[in-house]
């Protein structure tokens, strides 16, 4: 007769428990090491050359926090924070309120509406260079151009929206409202799915205006998803680069250059790696600081 040993329950509870854990890791093992990779360590080594005089074949030169000084004290930069700033806030309230909009007459089950909200989505899944093109068409500076043979048919015109440097600024906020408006729109229409209908129909007997309804019972029951939409859009606003860059390059005189495109152009056309290295990392730190103090006025609002 054999004895059998068997191991203690505990230890097979942990046995399990650990494999439990460990299966996830294994599926998300390829994605975070493509994240290390290709996001964590480049932005990492932005950091540390961010404290140096990046001098290709000659060795780097430690200057501590020179390039930081440089990027804050140039005019250069700081016209670009002014831009970003415009830009940034113009394009992000144009959004939200133009997404909010459109999810208000396109709210519905329908068969028809769906298809619509297809088509008004289509912006935000094209590559912004191809719209950066057509856009660019569209503002062409002859009655040729699409909008100035609008104003042509008018008796006014032709504008220039893109060489003027007083409006280009806004001619390009115009292109990315028109870009961002349907991706807000889809996140307020995942949070109107979840307002009580009966709040409404109740409203309706009891004679409450419009307005009202939007104030009071609409606005407060879709506050996750627009402070989800603001977030996002002040990511987006403080990192603005590509509508900028395909639709003026920051220019007429630099009247549209951004912190990104200022960025790129000390690295990329100076050749400035250090300087444009600590201009990067000043932007991370304030969006890290934006996106945190947002998160702090919501959390806040939800315990109230």
């Amino acid at each position: 007769m054999t004895a059998t040993v068997t191991a203690p329950a505990g230890r097979r509870v942990l046995g399990v428990l650990s494999k439990k854990a460990v299966v996830p890791w294994l599926f998300l093992a390829p994605g975070l090491l493509l994240a290390l990779v290709f996001k964590f360590w480049p932005m990492a080594k932005g950091v540390w050359l961010s404290f140096f005089d990046v001098r290709p074949f000659l060795g780097d030169q430690w200057i501590g926090l020179d390039n930081y000084t440089r990027v804050l004290t140039d005019h250069r930069f700081q016209d670009a924070i002014g831009h970003t700033l415009v830009l940034g806030i113009g394009q992000s309230v144009g959004a939200i309120l133009l997404g909010f909009v459109l999810a208000l007459l396109l709210e519905g089950q329908a068969r028809s509406l769906k298809i619509i909200r297809t088509a008004v989505f289509l912006p935000a899944v094209t590559a912004t260079a191809v719209v950066g093109e057509l856009w660019r068409l569209m503002y062409y500076p002859t009655s040729d151009g699409l909008l100035n043979g609008g104003l042509h048919l008018l008796g006014l015109g032709p504008v220039q929206f893109l060489d003027n440097p007083g409006i280009a600024l806004y001619s390009t906020m115009a292109m990315g409202i028109w870009i961002w408006a349907p991706y807000n729109m889809v996140i307020i229409l995942a949070g109107l799915a979840g307002v009580d209908r009966s709040l409404y129909e109740a409203a309706a007997m009891d004679g409450v205006s419009l307005w009202q309804r939007l104030r009071h019972i609409t606005l407060p029951a879709i506050r996750p998803a627009l402070m989800i939409v603001l977030t996002l859009a002040t990511i987006r606003g403080l990192r603005v680069f590509t509508e900028v860059y395909v639709l003026t390059g920051g220019g007429p005189a630099g009247s549209t250059d951004v912190w990104m495109t200022r960025a790129y152009t000390v690295g990329f056309t100076r050749n400035d790696i250090g300087g444009a290295s600590a201009a990067s990392v000043v932007l991370l730190c304030v969006t890290l600081l934006l996106t945190v103090t947002i998160n702090y006025l919501r959390k806040r609002g939800e315990a109230r």
